[in-house]
């Protein structure tokens, strides 16, 4: 999701700049509910819902099993939940407002162990050993939890600033604040690439811009920036590299600069960008110097370019598309099945190949914001499977071991939100140690379960830590 640093009513002007340039509909539109909207058939899983209290629909082998209300302070106004990263028995759910840590040794009990006001958007987390960054992405008075928010010219005073904050959470009951580095049009997600040598932490940081009079994101703005962390002196952290991964120029239809996301896997030494108007495939041999692979287009289908995912064996890279910036009701009939989706690509002699469509494939209301948000692969050897949110469209669960007939498997949903909400439903949803946890916007954490034969493999795999932007091995 991307927003302006105004705040309030006029954070939606970025996603309403983003709908006006989505590009015309195609003569394929989205089937209704009674047929297929994807690449392939709904698993019969999938076709027959039941109600969880009156609130929740699923299919049969997916259930909620705990949810974890958003707390005070982190609760109120646009103090919205946004990622997720693990830990250990601990969750931290980044939020508008700051974060919190959770206890997830019984994840059908999960604990508040401490909330952090520390105000932004989007606060997307990462953690690594002790320590944690936030992706500060909206203009502050200054670096600290105590600033305000500036707005574009830093009206408020102080020294305007954006970019990652980093926190020791040695202590998880009690985390502090380290220090900060200011980035070019600050840091809307980030993605942490681990040194040659251990003592040493990369962070790729993924900043749209330009933004006209501002303070902090001036044009020209086609860059990614990449901060070196010494893990054991967090304070010395800096910006030591911005290359270009656009040797050919961004996107021409692209209404912003820069990327949104990239995952990296540095066990393969491969990056994935998904950027404003195109995806990037790199080489991260060089951690400070990444090479452009390929760089690809979708002008008919993608409009932004939110997220990647590679499989296992880095053979594939999924692509989402968040179609109008996550403000739009785009899973209904008047939206073709290719937008507002996911691409498959394969990898077939280090260039990228697209295969295949996914969209999740329920009918949403008009009042439903929709489309293709973050996700993360169940880890089964010898398939490709993910599960992914889906906003207002709640939790899709999707096997794509056929890059060419990809499928749902399971979901997880709620009805529209209740009141005049235009912005609902699960940011992210990742598999971490034999659950699913989604960080529901309005309703907090759930953490639900899955039992499914495809699946099932897969609780028999325990992760340490988990970012979804840093892939590993399973």
């Amino acid at each position: 999701m991307k927003f302006s640093r105004l705040g309030g009513v006029g954070a939606l002007i970025l996603v309403l700049s983003a709908c006006a340039s989505a590009p015309p509909p195609s003569q394929t539109q989205r089937a209704a509910p009674s047929a297929s909207a994807s690449s392939s058939p709904t698993a019969s899983a999938a076709t027959t819902p039941v109600s969880d209290g009156g609130e929740v629909m699923t299919s049969d082998n997916v259930k909620l099993v705990a949810n974890m209300p958003r707390e005070a302070p982190l609760d109120g106004g646009m103090n919205w939940n946004s990622d997720l990263a693990f830990q250990g028995d601990y969750a931290f759910v980044g939020n508008f407002g700051g974060f919190t840590v959770y206890d997830i040794s019984d994840p059908t009990k999960p604990k508040t162990v401490s909330k952090v006001a520390c105000a932004s958007q989007q606060n997307d987390v990462s953690v690594h050993g002790n320590l944690l960054f936030l992706s500060v992405d909206e203009v502050r008075t200054d670096e600290t939890c105590a600033s305000k928010a500036a707005g574009m010219g830093g009206s408020e005073g102080g020294t305007p600033w954006e970019g990652i904050r980093i926190f020791d959470i040695t202590d998880k009951a009690a985390p502090k604040y380290v220090s900060s580095v200011a980035t070019e049009c600050g840091s809307h997600t980030h993605t942490m690439v681990p040194g040659k040598d251990p003592d040493t932490l990369y962070i790729y940081v993924s900043s749209p811009g330009p933004e006209p009079d501002s303070a902090t994101c001036p044009a020209p703005h086609q860059l990614i920036q990449i901060v070196e962390v010494p893990v054991k002196n967090p304070k010395a952290a800096k910006i030591v590299g911005s290359p270009d991964i656009f040797p050919n120029g961004q996107g021409a239809d692209s209404f912003m600069s820069g990327c949104h996301d990239i995952t990296a896997y540095p066990e393969k030494n491969l990056a994935a960008a998904a950027c404003f108007g195109d995806g990037v495939l790199l080489d991260i041999t060089d951690r400070v110097k990444p090479k452009v692979l390929q760089q690809v287009e979708d002008k008919e289908n993608f409009q932004i370019w939110h997220s990647a995912t590679f499989n296992n064996d880095a053979t594939k890279v999924i692509f989402g598309d968040e179609l109008g910036g996550g403000g739009m009701a785009t899973c209904d009939t008047k939206t073709p099945a290719t937008k507002g989706a996911n691409a498959i690509y394969d990898i077939v002699g280090g260039k990228l190949e697209r295969r295949a469509y996914y969209k999740m494939p329920r009918e949403q209301t008009d009042k439903e914001n929709c489309v293709a948000h973050n996700g993360s692969l169940i880890p089964v050897k010898g398939k490709d499977i993910m599960v992914q949110a889906w906003y207002q469209g709640g939790v899709s669960i999707w096997d794509f071991t056929d890059s060419n007939a990809p499928k749902e498997i399971g979901f997880f949903e709620r009805g529209p939100e209740r009141g005049d909400a235009m912005i609902a439903g699960s940011w992210s949803a990742y598999y971490y140690n034999g659950y699913i946890y989604s960080s529901d916007i309005l309703r907090g954490l759930d953490v639900i379960e899955i039992n499914d034969p495809l699946t099932d493999p897969a609780k028999s795999v325990r992760m340490t830590d988990f970012n979804v932007q840093t892939q590993k091995t399973f």
